[in-house]
């Protein structure tokens, strides 16, 4: 090849090198199958060349963001080296501060549960730092499940006694009193996906025996009206389908001990157009209120299947250009 950009990265030992490129050379091929560079490991480091200089820079991104895993004592699968790649293709510079501490004790099916981006690194350490904490942004961004690793860690240490989910069962083109079924079978499909998320991180025998006694409670927010939760860590999911009253009565639930996540995408409200989002309420009333978080997420968050991403881009390109238009006018 002519004219071949190339730039270098210091490794540490030869073991690093094999963490960072995976069994049988796994990891080094996903990021070779995406940019037409070649890696080559020498004595003092590794060396990426390539025709074209921004592939090489991405690479070099890529390989230092996941290095920084490494040296920081966590281990790296292939959705983390498919997440370092999207990141490296951004204008977000790799971070390589200080590893942080904001770790979660609590082991889904998929291994340890950590904070991935800085975006959700900031919002642990504002659950760890604060009573009531507002994760908002897209979906896939790991607000909710985030918030109920937190919530089963903080159970397992006895930091709290329950643990309280809750969403508004708002219907997304199906009306619940055509369901079949009593009020639980009606209510059962709203609240499934937090069961998804509890399943992954608790063994069902055990997960049976918290719901039994009450010591986890998943139920519709219209359950907690007339109810003061102390002592408990509740996680409101899909705020974006609360109401301003529905937010205003879940909020003036918590009790002492307890703290509080509001979880939800403000772009996807399932409410009737002329009903105002209690989440979006909530964003104006409570900004400068001491003791509140609010963390905002961004498709840079997304951490689910990498189409993810794209899928809510493409999205907020189509809504731009909508608002374009209607400005033009």
């Amino acid at each position: 090849m002519q004219n071949q950009e190339s730039l270098k990265i210091p490794i540490q030992s030869t073991t690093e090198a094999q963490v960072l490129f995976g069994q049988s050379d796994v990891f080094l091929n996903i990021v070779e199958s995406r940019f037409n560079v070649k890696v080559l490991l020498k004595s003092e480091g590794l060396e990426i060349t390539g025709d074209n200089f921004d592939d090489v820079k991405c690479v070099t991104k890529t390989f230092e963001s996941l290095l920084h895993l490494i040296r920081s004592g966590q281990p790296i699968n292939a959705n983390d080296v498919k997440y370092a790649i999207r990141t490296s293709k951004g204008d977000t510079p790799v971070q390589l501060e200080k590893p942080t501490n904001e770790t979660i004790s609590v082991f889904s099916k998929r291994g340890v549960v950590r904070p991935k981006t800085p975006t959700q690194k900031r919002y642990v350490a504002a659950i760890k730092s604060h009573d009531l904490v507002f994760g908002i942004g897209p979906a896939g961004t790991g607000k909710t499940y985030l918030a109920m690793a937190m919530a089963v860690s903080a159970l397992k240490s006895g930091q709290v006694s329950r643990i309280i989910l809750t969403r508004p069962a708002v219907e997304a083109g199906e009306r619940l009193g055509f369901l079949p079924g009593d009020i639980e079978a009606k209510i059962n499909p709203y609240l499934r996906p937090l069961y998804d998320a509890l399943y992954d991180m608790v063994p069902p025998e055990s997960l049976e025996r918290y719901v039994e006694r009450n010591v986890i409670e998943v139920a519709p927010i219209a359950f907690m009206r007339g109810r003061t939760l102390n002592n408990s860590f509740v996680v409101l999911d899909e705020a974006q389908n609360a109401t301003i009253e529905q937010m205003k009565m879940f909020l003036t639930r918590l009790g002492f001990d307890s703290r509080a996540v509001v979880t939800g995408d403000i772009t996807q409200t399932d409410l009737p157009t002329d009903t105002k989002s209690g989440l979006v309420d909530a964003q104006s009333v409570l900004s400068d209120v001491d003791g509140i978080a609010f963390i905002h997420f961004s498709k840079e968050d997304v951490v689910r299947h990498e189409l993810v991403q794209q899928i809510v881009e493409a999205y907020e390109e189509r809504d731009a250009q909508r608002l374009r238009k209607t400005n033009s006018i």
